[in-house]
């Protein structure tokens, strides 16, 4: 987080830009929280999408999350062993990504199908493949993630999964730092993440928060789920900043 933090800030020095408004989904999310809370001096305002702000955990994550889950299957402690997920996911990328994408979500820790799950299990294990795609992601869309995954594999994305520990050794000022900056918060309504993720710790970090939006219908992937309902959110929000 460090690093991805440091490249945000390494962007605008690149462009010549004193300032910026960062905007993330999921991870992403969680950079734009981190870029805010420690450069507020270079990040004016900031949306996040899915993950909301929670700060800094009363203990390393993984511990934290053995915890919350206990013997429970969990798809963060899957992705821990180096090497495990890469061979599940790599063996068949079309099939994980129109999985991962418009499929069971593999993270809804409510659904029957994860519930079922033990340890030892893959992440695909026991989800269906959806046969025919939702409106807002085209077979074209789906080839595309295949053939760019299959090239650079999936390593780059679960390592982020791997890091969460050490980001909570590097970064203890974030249980102290709050959000001054304006900020807005969205989710879809059944997004599989807000069962573990509350967002009520949130408002305390985030004093300055315009709005916490749950756009409706919508899941995980809610800026291509509904994409006008997203962009009208965010013309809105950056409609009442200063120029």
């Amino acid at each position: 987080m460090k690093n991805l933090v440091a490249d945000a800030v390494g962007l605008l020095d690149a462009l010549g830009e004193r300032t910026a408004i960062v905007v993330g989904h999921d991870w992403g999310s969680a950079v734009a929280w981190t870029c805010a809370a420690l450069h507020p001096d270079r990040f004016r305002a900031v949306v996040g999408m899915s993950v909301p702000h929670l700060g800094r955990a009363p203990m390393p994550p993984m511990q934290l999350f053995q915890r919350m889950f206990g013997e429970k299957w969990f798809y963060i402690l899957y992705f821990q062993e180096p090497g495990v997920a890469e061979a599940e996911l790599e063996a068949d990328v079309p099939k994980s990504v129109r999985t991962i994408l418009a499929g069971t979500p593999g993270f809804d820790v409510t659904n029957p199908a994860v519930l079922a799950k033990k340890k030892g299990d893959g992440f695909l294990d026991g989800l269906d493949v959806p046969e025919t795609l939702p409106g807002w992601l085209t077979e074209a869309d789906v080839a595309y993630f295949a053939k760019e995954l299959a090239g650079s594999g999936f390593r780059g994305g679960l390592n982020r999964y791997r890091n969460m520990d050490r980001d909570w050794h590097e970064l203890p000022e974030l249980a102290t730092a709050t959000i001054q900056q304006p900020a807005l918060y969205l989710v879809g309504e059944k997004d599989p993440v807000r069962a573990f993720s509350p967002v009520d710790p949130m408002k305390a970090l985030v004093p300055n928060l315009a709005d916490i939006q749950v756009i409706p219908g919508a899941g995980h992937w809610v800026q291509q789920e509904r994409a006008e309902e997203v962009n009208a959110a965010l013309v809105a929000f950056l409609r009442t900043l200063p120029a």
